[in-house]
């Protein structure tokens, strides 16, 4: 896209050298009197300067538009972004929330098991003891 933007810029830069310099070398070989010249110059000149104005305004007004989509642009995608990682925070706090209810669960029964497994071995003291 930049090369291609070279591209305009170096023809429109070409066709108005051209211009003027195809004007300058028709009025040189023109029969006409000095004032009329000068006149003919100045005339061009203020012709050629017109055009260049409305050029580098129309240039501008489009710079400014695609600044101006740019950031619209890019507003919506930090927009989104952010809805995004709202929405994976939410879900990263629910399966976290999810995670410690069944820790919490895993908890109780882990003490059981324990209590269980005590109660075993102290059983089995017992009966050990009483065997011999």
């Amino acid at each position: 896209m930049a090369n291609g933007g070279n591209t305009v810029k170096g023809f429109l830069f070409g066709l108005f050298a051209g211009g003027a310099i195809g004007a300058a070398l028709a009025l040189l070989y023109a029969p006409k009197s000095g004032t009329e010249f000068r006149g003919d110059i100045k005339k061009r000149k203020d012709e050629l300067v017109e055009d260049a104005e409305e050029y580098i305004s129309s240039a501008r007004e489009k710079a400014v538009s695609l600044i101006n989509d740019g950031k619209k642009r890019a507003d919506a995608m930090i927009s989104d972004a952010r809805k995004r990682a709202e929405d994976l925070l939410q879900d990263a706090e629910k399966v976290l929330a999810g995670a410690k209810e069944k820790a919490g669960g895993l908890a109780g029964e882990s003490e059981k098991i324990r209590d269980a497994v005590k109660a075993g071995v102290d059983t089995f003291k017992d009966e050990r003891a009483k065997g011999k």
